[in-house]
């Protein structure tokens, strides 16, 4: 399905009072099972028991598929990580499912990452030359082998961990156990979130405040761009690695990433959706009858539309959720032909009438065709599309899973000539002055629509990772 795919979702608990953690990092996974749907793991430890004596389990598939009753029922610990991955760097294969577990002179590491990272080539040559050897294709194992090596040298982990954060450039959100340490961190422009909560005596790291919720964990606050916390027998320690003042945060999250019942960085996700289809029907007004969205993510934004145009909102899609995963279908025709498995028209619904369609993107323009003739088929007027976000022209570097310029239509085609292509009667996108209000007022990163990364991004990235890739 030509959709811009999710991130990935990260999860991190301690228990001071000594409670098994495994079934809480299960929901909080359940949880974000949104931010990532091809691989999910665990690892867990008891801070009491020997170093280095990690549990864990991982492969592709969902947390129901993969973290079976069995295998929870093994994961003895008061200490755990957990992460479910969309694959942004490195392949769809078993090895790079996370949480990645080191065992080295210290003791152990386990390490959750979301996000992306642009300097990825050089630290991988810089470890390949002093002799490293890497079992994934992930940027998330060069940064447990920094932390690692750092730490031989340094007084603490968290020590370790700052060295190693000031190493690596791009996005990050990062949960990471020692032995008897909860750590997370955040990169400096606040590109991928994180925030922490508390349930009795237990800390909780998530990626979205919804896992939080999930686990019955009371929201604390976001972790700050550029900030380390540190949990421990002390309680929770903050240090801001960075004391950066140009912020970033991945507008994305609210458009299409976060979970509804979300709060990023202050801002509900559900607010900023209906701000954002409120713009849409300020920028693009139309005559008709009916305003749909597109489901998940185009439903509340459609919402936002109607409220503000005062054209009555409907559902005219029946969505099957017990279809699989369309992005595994091995075709482009596959993933095509299961739109029409996973979405079906209301007939009744749109027959005869004149309809908004609201989605959150438009990619490569399959999706949304097959969409516009569905409801054409189900004897629809007219349709008129919406997209809640500007048009996607770039591609992203931080781990939102923007293609390349040659695989976005509209980077070849003009707003008028992909109405035509996708078959729509108009066609309007979200004018890019509007996604700063609909994500609060906060800053944000919108360079996969204008181009200005808020880092410089280094030259030869894609080739020089071949390049390590064939070594």
């Amino acid at each position: 399905m030509a959709k811009i795919k999710e991130e990935c979702g990260v999860f991190g608990i301690y228990d001071l009072d000594g409670e098994n953690v495994a079934t809480s990092i299960y929901y909080g996974l359940t949880a974000l099972q949104h931010r990532g749907q091809e691989a999910c793991g665990i690892a867990v430890s008891d801070t009491n028991g020997p170093i280095g004596n990690v549990k864990f389990h991982k492969d592709l598939g969902l947390v129901s598929e993969v973290l079976r009753e069995n295998t929870i029922r093994q994961m003895d610990g008061d200490i755990g990580i957990g992460h479910v991955r969309y694959s942004t760097t490195g392949a769809s294969v078993a090895e790079n499912a996370q949480p990645l577990v080191l065992s080295y002179v210290k003791g152990s590491l386990a390490l959750a990452h979301n996000g992306n990272l642009v300097n990825t080539p050089e630290l991988k040559w810089e470890l390949i030359q002093s002799g490293a050897v890497f079992h994934t294709t992930t940027d998330s194992e060069v940064i447990a082998f920094y932390i690692a090596r750092e730490r031989v040298g340094s007084k603490s982990v968290e020590e370790a961990v700052m060295k190693t954060a000031k190493k690596i450039k791009g996005a990050y959100g990062l949960v990471v156990m020692s032995p008897r340490k909860l750590i997370g961190v955040r990169d400096p422009y606040g590109l991928r979130p994180l925030c922490l909560g508390k349930r009795g005596n237990a800390y909780v790291l998530a990626s979205e405040s919804c896992a939080l919720t999930s686990v019955g964990a009371d929201f604390i606050r976001d972790i700050k761009p550029g900030e380390m916390v540190s949990i421990s027998r002390e309680g929770v320690k903050s240090q801001m690695i960075f004391e950066n003042k140009k912020y970033a945060h991945c507008v994305f999250e609210y458009i299409y990433f976060a979970r509804l019942d979300s709060t990023i960085d202050g801002v509900s996700v559900y607010d900023a959706r209906i701000r954002g289809g409120k713009s849409l029907a300020k920028s693009y007004p139309v005559e008709a009858d009916l305003v749909t969205g597109v489901p998940e993510s185009g439903l509340i934004p459609a919402k936002g539309y109607s409220e503000e145009s005062g054209i009555p909102f409907g559902l005219a899609f029946y969505k099957n959720s017990y279809i699989g995963r369309t992005f595994i279908k091995p075709t482009q025709k596959e993933r095509e032909s299961s739109v029409h498995l996973k979405l079906s028209v209301l007939k009744s619904v749109v027959q005869g009438k004149r309809i908004v369609l609201v989605d959150d993107s438009i990619v490569r323009g399959t999706t949304i065709a097959n969409l516009i003739t569905m409801l054409k088929e189900a004897g629809a007027k007219e349709v008129h599309v919406r997209i809640s976000s500007p048009p996607f022209l770039h591609p992203c570097y931080f781990g939102t899973d923007v293609p390349s310029n040659d695989q976005l239509i509209a980077a070849k085609h003009s707003t008028e000539e992909i109405c035509k292509m996708i078959g729509a009667d108009s066609l309007g996108y979200m004018e890019s002055e509007y996604l700063e209000g609909m994500a609060g007022g906060l800053p944000i990163c919108k360079a996969c629509f204008d181009g200005n990364y808020p880092m410089e991004i280094p030259e030869h990235t894609v080739s020089m990772e071949y390049e390590i890739h064939k070594i």
